[in-house]
């Protein structure tokens, strides 16, 4: 069950007090518990234009975001509303509505900028807000737009872009444009034409031709929204209830609602649920509710801090806090699957080994699914060395357990032999002999009891040549046999000994080779999981690129056909280097630059508990 659905009515998000904003910690842990990826609708418009009621459309209710009757604004800073995304299963809808710019209580215009760009860096979709006309005025009602290029970067300054080119990009990262006009009362007719709404905003955005500054003030507006946004959208909304309703816009039933106000209703919310896409991060990361609220935090802090936020900024602190988290979360994965073979130990180096190149592979895979812009492998190595370093706990752990069951066994099986060695039995004349005898016997009932772990040899090798002195003496001691007898029983006690340790060694080197098998097969699956993780960011970064170059190509063409052939001329260099961008990944640079040597230096690395154990061998020696 989504978590949007534990959220029945709107919450505070951003708070805006006395010109000040702050985030609302509440929202932020909602966010926090929501996993699933978020496509974030965002409404801002002059105060007093209905942005409300649209919203509560949007949530599925009647009544939810505060509608207000009165000219006083009742959303102050930025409130939200999570709920089921009502046509894509697995998705949250986040709905944002900003308080009305322009509110003659505020005083501070600035203030309204700051929200009007948070609104921007936020959502999947900006819908912009406005009553009567898309006429001049109400273009110029819209100037926080042309602002945007002042209050919002994409590079941070030590990148070294030139700060004029930078809001050439912002068409790669911005939602997609929506203007909403409601109590429009006009017809649709543009020179004896009837046009579309779509048209309508077209025909409105239009630039005019010349060079002085009236011209140029006219043009700014529109050429950013044209610019800046990689599609635009308008609906035209006639008013929806009588003057003597509006008032009671939020208890009205729908049968008191004008029939076309309704229509227009359901095709907005209809083109809302079907066309925004999921909020994404530069570089086409798909941003979760968690994510969602981090990206909050970060840019309120930057604008609190009298800073301007930065998205290439906000994606590498982004970055940084879920791929810490990616590591967590991954680790936990590897030691949760490896407490089940813990529980059997002792086991032998198939079963631990094989367990963790599963467990290994299963974190690796969990760590990608979250990660993400970890060019340079730092954390996945982080999640590799905690891996190892608890691969090496689990090892000394099995390798003791092993050594504890194997000594407990051979004193059990030694204990009536001992008593035996007390009583006597083997000083007398043939002693050796039948010490010899029990001796070999128990051995063999040794070697025959299952599940002794990896210590087994090591073990019974410590223990034979720790009793080699008591064998010693009894050989010594028994009366039957001749010098020439003990000669040679003693080079074959000596032979029963190294064949002993040569069986250690063997079992030392299975277990070596076995362990070196499995990294490597390791080692080639993560390389596996780092070229699809890598190939999968390319492809999302290509297509980010791919939605710009359609949205200025398109704009090139408008801009020809209207006769504007040097603002054409530039569009043509953007796309240009667009292009260029595009090519350069497809080429496979990336790789080159990123991938390869991480590979490269993941093939030269010991893992750590193999030198564990190369260092553990020497010792013994």
């Amino acid at each position: 069950m989504s978590n949007a659905k534990l959220m029945p009515s709107p919450i505070c998000l951003v708070e805006n007090v006395n010109g000040s904003l702050c985030v609302c910690k509440d929202a932020i842990e909602l966010l926090s518990r929501i996993k699933e990826p978020v496509v974030v609708v965002s409404v801002v418009g002059l105060y007093r234009t209905g942005k409300s009621y649209l919203m509560n459309r949007l949530a599925g209710q009647q009544s939810g975001f505060a509608l207000g009757n009165t000219i006083e604004s009742k959303t102050k800073g930025i409130w939200m509303w999570c709920v089921p995304h009502p046509k894509k299963e697995g998705h949250t809808l986040v709905l944002l509505d900003t308080e009305g710019l322009g509110d003659v209580d505020k005083g501070d215009s600035k203030n309204d900028g700051w929200i009007f760009s948070l609104a921007v860096l936020l959502s999947s979709s900006l819908v912009y807000n406005s009553r009567g006309t898309i006429d001049n005025n109400a273009v110029e009602n819209l100037h926080y737009v042309s602002e945007l290029a002042e209050q919002i970067k994409i590079r941070s300054a030590e990148a070294g872009d030139e700060e004029e080119e930078e809001d050439s990009k912002f068409v790669l990262f911005f939602p997609s444009f929506i203007w909403v006009v409601r109590d429009f009362t006009l017809e649709l007719v543009i020179d004896g034409k009837k046009v579309t709404e779509d048209e309508y905003l077209e025909f409105a955005l239009q630039l005019k031709k010349g060079i002085n500054k009236k011209i140029s003030d006219y043009n700014l507006p529109r050429q950013c929204i044209r610019n800046y946004f990689p599609s635009r959208k308008c609906f035209t909304f006639p008013s929806p209830a009588s003057p003597e309703n509006m008032i009671r816009l939020e208890s009205l039933q729908e049968r008191d609602l004008v029939p076309d106000f309704l229509k227009i209703t359901d095709r907005f919310c209809d083109h809302i649920f079907h066309k925004s896409a999921v909020k994404t991060l530069k570089g086409g990361h798909r941003v979760t509710g968690k994510l969602l609220g981090h990206l909050v935090q970060i840019y309120v802090d930057t604008i609190s801090s009298g800073k301007v936020p930065c998205l290439e900024n906000a994606v590498v602190a982004l970055a940084n806090l879920e791929n810490r988290a990616a590591v967590e979360e991954a680790l936990i994965v590897y030691q949760r699957g490896m407490e089940e073979v813990k529980n059997k130990f002792p086991v032998n180096v198939d079963d631990i080994s094989s367990q963790h190149q599963k467990f290994s592979s299963l974190a690796t895979s969990e760590f990608m699914k979250r990660s993400f812009k970890d060019e340079q492998g730092e954390y996945l190595n982080k999640l590799v060395e905690n891996i190892d370093v608890h691969y090496i706990g689990l090892l000394k752990e099995n390798e003791m357990a092993s050594e504890r069951k194997c000594r407990d066994l051979l004193n059990n099986l030694f204990s009536d032999m001992n008593k035996r060695l007390q009583n006597g039995e083997y000083s007398q004349s043939g002693g050796y002999e039948l010490y010899c005898r029990d001796r070999d016997a128990i051995v063999e009932q040794y070697r025959r009891e299952p599940n002794k772990g990896v210590s087994a040899e090591a073990v019974l090798n410590e223990f034979l040549n720790d009793r080699g002195a008591e064998a010693n003496s009894i050989l010594y001691t028994d009366k039957k046999l001749s010098e020439n007898d003990r000669k040679i029983q003693e080079e074959k006690e000596r032979n029963a000994l190294l064949e002993q340790k040569c069986k250690e060694e063997q079992e030392r080197r299975t277990e070596s080779e076995r362990m070196m098998q499995v990294e490597k097969e390791r080692q080639e699956d993560r390389m596996r999981q780092m070229k699809e993780k890598f190939e999968q960011e390319l492809e999302q970064q290509k297509q980010e690129v791919d939605r710009a170059i359609e949205s200025k190509l398109k704009e090139q063409e408008e801009m020809l056909n209207k006769g504007f052939r040097e603002k054409a001329g530039f569009l043509d260099e953007e796309i240009k280097n667009l292009k260029k961008e595009k090519e350069e990944k497809s080429s496979g640079g990336f790789m080159k630059e990123y991938v390869v040597p991480i590979l490269n230096a993941a093939k030269d690395i010991l893992p750590s508990f193999l030198q564990y154990k190369m260092m553990m061998k020497g010792l013994k020696r």
